[in-house]
């Protein structure tokens, strides 16, 4: 087949889900013999360094999107002028600087994005479809990344008559955190515009459910696919660390469940059994998380764990693998129901146990793999009494761990959900062309 893969990029300051995920897929399939494009939106897109993923040129990057949303005289520029605009190593430094992803401040720009061909980033609109109909470019099927690329749908499909899927994972955050008015607009956009799309892939049962209700989706149109890794570097474990080491990978904020965690980890430490307990955080953040942060490490420091907290800069490929074979159990426990969890696919390939949230996709993810332990969500004290179980009882950690690791080895590597993906995108392109 001949894929058009459609991501946003976030950049690389923080721990992006989306982006480690699709770019892991598309060289998944690529590696079964389909010819797949990556295109990068708004800014440069995260990958593993290991993963050599084709992508073609960024398309609405981030500042021209920011510039045609505040002023007309940009909708009108020469390409030239955009081009200048769109340099990776000028968004990118952009991305660390500024923050351009924030839900509060991106109301206006996330409706008139919704709105597509209507919206004021028509003439990025049109520069990407034309490039797609190029003769080189086409594609049997194009896959948006997520649903708030769907004003993009209609004149993708009427251009180049095509299916048109789009992923489902984890966009409702983002949504509901929008200001006032923008966010009921925002869902009210989302269901009509969800009609230019043949077919959803959620990355959970739950996920599917929730987005099914929440936009008044048909279930037939609605499906299922696993979220998968890449299992390379990954290898057996053999025992736990020698000291107690609690795991925190995602981005840095209290979305997260960081400040969750840190009060969790206030709590052990209170158990003089785990007086030598460590706590290792990692995924970066963004330029609007720096004031929580710096909340987060003044609180350390009036408890005296400055010195047993370690925040991690890196989070490459390599620097994860070795980030998780230090941990004796990992959390991430995020504050609203999750799609999915990228982190605990990662923690389980290494043998390490999970403590999550009972909550969202966790509750499936968990019963799935068997590989770690479900607690009361947005509660500190049940969170530092599940970790505590697995803390102080490594023989059960390590089970649970192997447990999850052998489930992700057999059902949730990265070929298995590529192969199961390009079957879902051949039956709906087979049914598009029945009509």
């Amino acid at each position: 087949m001949r894929i058009v893969q459609i991501t946003p990029g976030l950049g690389d300051s923080f721990y992006c889900e989306n982006c480690l995920r699709d770019a892991a897929l598309v060289t998944a399939m690529r590696k079964l013999g389909h010819d797949v494009l990556m295109v990068p939106l708004y800014l440069p897109l995260q990958v593993d360094k290991s993963e050599a993923v084709r992508c073609a040129p960024i398309f609405f990057g981030g500042i021209n999107v920011y510039l045609q949303q505040k002023s007309a005289l940009f909708r009108k520029t020469p390409r030239w002028i955009d081009r200048l605009f769109d340099s990776p190593r000028l968004l990118g430094w952009v991305a660390r600087k500024a923050e351009m992803t924030s839900a509060r401040d991106l109301g206006r720009t996330t409706i008139s994005m919704l709105q597509g061909e209507q919206g004021r980033q028509i003439k990025e609109l049109e520069r990407l479809v034309q490039w797609l109909g190029a003769e080189g470019n086409r594609a049997d099927v194009v896959c948006l990344s997520n649903i708030l690329l769907v004003g993009l749908a209609r004149r993708i499909k009427d251009k180049l008559g095509v299916p048109i899927v789009c992923l489902l994972q984890d966009e409702h955050g983002f949504l509901d955190g929008l200001a006032s008015p923008y966010a009921k607009q925002a869902w009210e956009i989302l269901a009509q515009r969800s009609r230019d799309v043949d077919a959803f892939i959620a990355v959970s049962r739950y996920y599917a459910g929730f987005m099914q209700q929440r936009l008044g989706l048909d279930a037939a149109r609605v499906r299922v696919g696993y979220v998968g890794i890449s299992l390379d570097g990954y290898k057996p474990r053999e025992s736990g660390p020698d000291v107690p080491t609690i795991g925190f990978l995602s981005r840095m904020c209290s979305d997260k469940g960081l400040d969750t965690l840190v009060d969790a980890f206030v709590i052990l430490k209170k158990n003089d059994k785990l007086k030598n307990a460590r706590l290792r955080i990692a995924g970066g953040h963004s330029a609007n998380d720096r004031a929580f942060l710096s909340r987060i490490r003044r609180q350390l420091s009036s408890c005296g764990l400055t010195d047993d907290v370690e925040f991690l800069a890196d989070f490459d490929r390599n620097a994860k693998l070795a980030f998780l074979s230090s941990l004796s159990v990992l959390t991430v426990p995020e504050k609203r129901p999750a799609a999915y969890g990228l982190y605990v696919l990662e923690a389980l390939a290494a043998g390490v146990p999970v403590v999550q949230p009972q909550s969202g996709a966790f509750v499936e993810l968990l019963k799935m793999t068997g590989g770690g332990v479900l607690c009361e969500p947005n509660n500190a004290a049940a969170l530092a009494s599940a970790m505590e179980r697995l803390l102080l009882h490594p023989d059960y950690a390590r089970e649970l761990g192997q447990k999850g690791r052998k489930t992700v080895f057999e059902k949730l590597n990265i070929e298995q959900t590529a192969g199961e993906m390009v079957r879902i995108y051949e039956g709906i392109v087979e049914q598009f062309r029945r009509g």
